[in-house]
């Protein structure tokens, strides 16, 4: 296993279902999802006997929930190492501004700066793939270009989601086709680590050609996705509820990485 030497020694996750690493599950990991953050933290991890990682993140969670339930938490923690990915909630909701947003999340990074971590920021996806966000597009690209501004002036690491093209695949999503996959996550991870000049043996995952498919199957799983995921999703939205009503994080304490389940005291 090659993995590059790094300063780092306590890493906290913050953000929402992203960062939690919803649509990667994986029985075996507290939370039950392993995602890009868990994959990072692995890596970072690797001969390191002091290396610690908390991931606080919830799905759902919008980004004055993220500001309120996990920055101070985090800060707590002490890291040194620090990641958010925040505001995507926001950002596909109608009617919200994305400079609205960015005030938040620039808020956000002032406070996690308190103790001068290293602060990695996500820009959100090209959505210019998909039929469904393909009308915000323009939104989010106008929330990315916000939070470079941001990152620029409070010196923090950008994970460019908009420029990894791999992931505008839809092989790399979930069936739900609002989280990604387990490749997916294994991608973002591979683009983290790069930001953070770590190097990693960590492989890019080339799968085959998609195959091909009748128009009218295609139809048939685009009905059969908007009956499962769709609707409940509006459903939620009308209603005020959230996927993560009721979940906790799922490495609420900074603790040695492992894959497995949590041991108990």
């Amino acid at each position: 296993m090659v993995t590059q030497q790094h300063p780092w020694s306590r890493y906290v996750a913050i953000g929402d279902s992203f960062t939690e690493g919803i649509g990667d599950p994986e029985p075996g990991v507290p939370g039950g999802h392993r995602g890009w953050a868990d994959r990072v933290a692995e890596v970072l991890a690797r001969g390191s006997d002091d290396f610690a990682y908390a991931n606080l993140a919830i799905r759902g969670r919008l980004i004055q929930q993220i500001i309120d339930d996990q920055v101070e938490p985090a800060l707590a923690l002490r890291p040194d190492l620090i990641t958010i990915s925040a505001g995507g909630n926001d950002v596909i909701r109608p009617g919200t501004d994305p400079d609205e947003i960015s005030s938040r999340f620039e808020y956000a990074i002032q406070r996690l700066s308190r103790d001068r971590a290293t602060i990695v920021i996500f820009t959100g996806v090209d959505v210019g793939f998909s039929p469904v966000f393909r009308g915000i597009r323009g939104k989010v690209a106008i929330y990315n270009e916000n939070l470079r501004s941001i990152a620029a002036a409070h010196d923090c690491i950008v994970a460019d989601q908009w420029a990894l093209h791999e992931i505008q695949d839809q092989r790399m999503w979930a069936p739900d086709r609002l989280h990604l996959n387990e490749l997916g996550h294994h991608t973002v991870a591979r683009m983290v680590l790069q930001a953070l000049n770590v190097d990693n043996d960590l492989e890019p995952m080339q799968p085959e050609p998609l195959e091909l498919r009748r128009w009218r199957h295609a139809r048939v799983e685009d009905l059969q996705w908007a009956r499962e995921y769709l609707v409940p999703w509006v459903i939620r939205r009308i209603r005020h509820q959230s996927s993560g009503d009721l979940v906790t994080a799922k490495r609420p304490e900074a603790g040695p990485y492992s894959a497995g389940p949590l041991a108990d005291d």
